[in-house]
């Protein structure tokens, strides 16, 4: 476990680079976490990421179904918006832990 601070807000990280506490998720976090990505938010974005937060406190399973079946965007778009690993990286900049479906 590592410990980091983005704008201002000192945070636990795991050993992957995902936040330890998601409760301390600020957007500011995401934007700093996006950089570190190469990503740069935009509000399509950050729909992802509030849909993907909302899943995560009511218990509910994060996965690539799950945001294609959003009516926010397909799957090819998230793999355009979160090039590479687009579970992990949205996971990772909305302050979630890693996903268990990804490896």
């Amino acid at each position: 476990m590592q410990e980091k601070t983005y704008s201002g807000i000192k945070v636990f990280l795991s050993d992957d680079g995902y936040l330890t506490d998601p409760r301390i998720w600020e957007r500011r976090i995401a934007y700093e976490i996006a950089k570190e990505e190469n990503i740069e938010l935009t509000d399509q974005h950050l729909a992802i990421i509030e849909f993907l937060r909302a899943r995560y406190f009511r218990g509910e399973t994060i996965s690539i179904r799950s945001v294609n079946q959003s009516g926010i965007i397909d799957v090819k778009t998230f793999y355009i918006m979160f090039p590479g690993a687009p579970l992990k990286k949205a996971s990772r900049i909305a302050g979630l832990s890693k996903p268990t479906s990804c490896v």
